[in-house]
């Protein structure tokens, strides 16, 4: 069974439109434990539109499963997660303002940059993922980039799904079947859903994890959060 870490972004974002502590970040994340989830995912950003920095710290008091904090790795991020030190890290290669992660890394490109910051954080003990599209050119490259994981950037799929889902999966599949030759773990996430995410996992063996947030918690706001997590694990095994 892949692992299902729920990121409560959207928890945060909610949270802020508001002002005060309705809904708590903290309680949601406990309750997303307790209701199967195996992880909890954040992504703060140098605006704290939603996760704040004064919210790492805080979930960090309390989470019991993997603690997975997703950023791009200037400076205040990379001073953070030193501070913090969850079980994962994971790199994601967008600028600040941003309004979502949609594209991978280019290691080719940002090899010495990643190296640096992947070897300081794997020292402090943080297992270390970066985020990545399908493009075998950037994948055949990755045994020069010193990550433990990548966690494939699932938009496209997403997107094809709908129309073609043996096309949609293909390049995943091809790019996955190189990954795991390399000895390097599968994450995966973005747009992940309850329609497509049991076909994902049937095509792709290698994955060991998800971080699924919007659609999760859209899900949520009909289903309930105990119902919506049951389900999505249901699709993991």
């Amino acid at each position: 069974m892949s692992r299902l870490s729920v990121n409560i972004n959207k928890i945060a974002t909610l949270r802020n439109a508001r002002g005060g502590d309705v809904p708590n970040l903290v309680q949601v994340a406990l309750d997303c434990e307790k209701f199967g989830a195996q992880g909890i995912t954040i992504h703060p950003r140098p605006d704290e539109r939603h996760i704040r920095y004064k919210d790492v710290y805080d979930l960090k008091k309390v989470v019991t499963t993997e603690f997975n904090i997703e950023g791009y790795p200037n400076q205040k991020f990379i001073d953070l997660v030193m501070d913090v030190k969850p079980e994962q890290v994971t790199l994601v290669p967008d600028p600040p303002g941003v309004l979502t992660s949609n594209a991978g890394w280019k290691v080719t490109e940002q090899k010495d940059f990643l190296n640096k910051v992947l070897t300081m954080f794997k020292e402090a003990g943080i297992r270390t993922s970066i985020f990545m599209e399908t493009d075998l050119e950037q994948i055949n490259f990755l045994p020069n980039i010193h990550t433990d994981r990548i966690e494939f950037y699932t938009g496209p799929y997403a997107e094809n799904f709908k129309v073609n889902p043996e096309k949609a999966i293909n390049e995943y599949a091809v790019a996955a079947g190189k990954v795991a030759e390399f000895d390097i773990g599968i994450n995966a996430g973005h747009d992940l859903d309850t329609e497509n995410l049991a076909y994902f996992k049937s095509q792709i063996p290698q994955l060991i994890e998800v971080s699924i947030g919007h659609a999760l918690i859209s899900d949520a706001l009909y289903l309930g959060l105990e119902k919506t997590i049951q389900t999505y694990l249901k699709a993991l095994l």
